[in-house]
């Protein structure tokens, strides 16, 4: 979410933003903020000079009965009376204003970087770099759940009929690499510095809103019914939202945390979930990186951030590449976001493994994340990244590591954490 401040003096500049990222459709909102902003202060201004004749009126009541003058006193107790009447009309009026500066205010995007490409959606993002060479093998990769059922590692059909599509079971060895990435991906990210948390995996509705937009909200999250409870879509949900409402010192900034969750997501809008596939899912596993940072430093942090997941995936040998979002492809709460891309062999393309946001201040707007400076309190700037996210990164591990005789090699960083094993071996 904006700030007020800014809305009111810069409403060219949120128009323009809005422009640049092909929302132009919202440009009325800015100027309904602005008149519903000016109304409401206009009502919190009527009701302070109520409430100081109130204050003078109760004061003069007294001096009046003092000197036994009973009718002027009860004429201004009848005053007083209708102020009070008058106030709680006010009080109304402020509250009906305030939420709709609020629900204007929440559709507005964030002011995106003046470095992020233009363009309407993700076909017109641009690559930044590559790293490692692509590699196809002169034998055929498989799809990848044929990969999986190779080595009796995937049941979709049991999955389907305990949960339905999108859900799935991995088995043995599949299993067990699918938890070794995970765990490398933990101790990878320790290692930079990062503490390892595991947090909460349902968060109350105001964190919901606190760290995206609604149209993410609908398009996400499930919710529990009869209760204020949602099944988070990433840990950067929860794990932001450990920080509602706090004023963190500024010497203990930044948080640097990285996160174990599953993932429970709807994908409502996507191309259909897939019936023999584990790439678009409703229920996944992910190690998180989260940021919570002085806003001069969020921008360093974004491009360590992704910087470490390529690091990652090349360290298992993993070729990737990354892949800037240009304006119209930006979640309106972020100002600038990087994809990592890995390489399938299988399909001769890249494709999505990862993404790094920042956010600004605006999820730390919306949820009351303020850092104590010595001039005063401010807003703290957020940001997130995915180390790894299997079953999704088990397609790129699989593709690219597998071995014209069908077994799978494993690199040396990750083989202590699948039983030593330098091989997977099918059959």
């Amino acid at each position: 979410m904006l700030d007020i401040k800014f809305v009111r003096a810069n409403p060219e500049a949120v128009k323009e933003n809005l422009r640049r990222k092909f929302q132009a459709e919202k440009l009325p909102l800015v100027e309904e903020v602005i008149a519903l902003d000016a109304e409401y202060r206009a009502a919190l201004g009527r009701a302070e000079e109520l409430r100081a004749g109130r204050n003078r009126g109760s004061k003069e009541i007294g001096a009046l009965m003092a000197q036994k003058k009973f009718e002027e006193a009860n004429a201004k107790k009848a005053e007083i009376l209708a102020i009070g009447t008058a106030l709680e009309q006010l009080a109304e009026q402020e509250k009906l204003l305030a939420a709709g500066v609020r629900e204007r205010m929440l559709a507005l995007p964030n002011i995106i970087d003046e470095s992020v490409p233009l363009g309407r959606d993700d076909s017109e993002n641009v690559e930044v770099q590559r790293y490692g060479e692509p590699v196809v093998p002169d034998f055929e990769v498989p799809y990848h759940t044929e990969i999986m059922e190779r080595f009796a590692g995937l049941d979709l059909d049991a999955a389907r009929k305990t949960s339905g599509n999108g859900f799935y079971y991995l088995v043995g060895d599949i299993a067990r690499l699918h938890a070794g990435i995970l765990s490398y991906a933990r101790d990878f990210m320790i290692d930079k510095g990062f503490t390892y948390c595991v947090p909460p995996f349902m968060i109350r509705g105001n964190v919901v809103t606190g760290v995206m937009s609604f149209a993410e909200m609908e398009n996400m999250m499930y919710k529990i019914e009869g209760e204020d409870l949602y099944l988070i879509g990433t840990s950067e949900h929860s794990m932001i939202g450990k920080f509602i409402d706090t004023i963190n010192p500024k010497e203990s900034l930044p948080q640097t945390l990285t996160s174990y969750s599953p993932c429970f997501r709807k994908e409502v809008g996507a191309h259909g979930i897939e019936e023999r596939g584990v790439y678009r899912i409703h229920q996944f596993e992910k190690q998180e990186m989260v940021v919570v940072c002085e806003p001069e430093q969020s921008m360093d942090w974004f491009h360590k951030l992704y910087a470490y997941t390529v690091e990652l995936f090349r360290s298992l040998e993993i070729p990737v590449r990354t892949l800037e979002c240009c304006s119209g492809d930006l979640a309106d709460l972020k100002v600038k976001s990087i994809d990592v891309e890995a390489w399938s062999p299988r399909q001769q393309k890249y494709f999505e493994v990862g993404s790094c946001s920042n956010l600004g201040d605006a999820q730390a707007r919306r949820l009351g994340i303020r850092v104590k400076g010595a001039q005063g309190n401010y807003f703290a700037h957020t940001l997130n990244n995915t180390v790894v996210a299997p079953p999704r990164m088990l397609i790129a591990f699989l593709e690219n590591n597998l071995q014209a005789d069908g077994s799978v090699r494993i690199p040396q960083a990750l083989r202590m954490y699948v039983g030593n094993k330098s091989a997977l071996q099918c059959g």
